[in-house]
C-alpha cells in the first residue's frame, strides 16, 4: 500500500471530516479512505458510463420511460388480479 498526504487542508475542513468519523465510530484514518474508494469507484464508473455513451449504438438507443413505467404498471396490475391457486 502507499500513503497519501495532503497538505494546506483548513481546519474547519479537518473539523468537520474528523467529526463525520467520529460519529460514525472510525477513526479519521478509516473514514478517510472509504471515502478516497468511494471516489476511486465513482470515477471508474462514470469513465464506464462515458465510454458506453460514446458506442455508435448506445447513442443512438432512445427510451420512452414512460411508456416502459406504463407497461411496467399493467403487466404487474394483470399479474395481482389473477387468482392465487393454494
Amino acid at each position: 500500500m502507499v500513503a497519501l498526504q495532503i497538505r494546506h487542508v483548513p481546519e474547519e475542513i479537518r473539523d468537520v471530516l474528523s467529526a463525520e468519523a467520529e460519529r460514525r465510530g472510525e477513526s479519521l484514518q478509516n473514514y478517510l479512505l472509504e471515502v478516497v474508494a468511494r471516489e476511486a469507484s465513482s470515477v471508474n464508473n462514470r469513465r464506464l458510463v462515458r465510454d458506453w455513451m460514446a458506442r455508435p449504438l448506445a447513442s443512438a438507443v432512445a427510451v420512452d420511460v414512460p411508456e416502459l413505467l406504463g407497461r411496467h404498471r399493467r403487466d404487474r396490475e394483470r399479474h395481482l388480479a389473477k387468482p392465487t391457486v393454494d
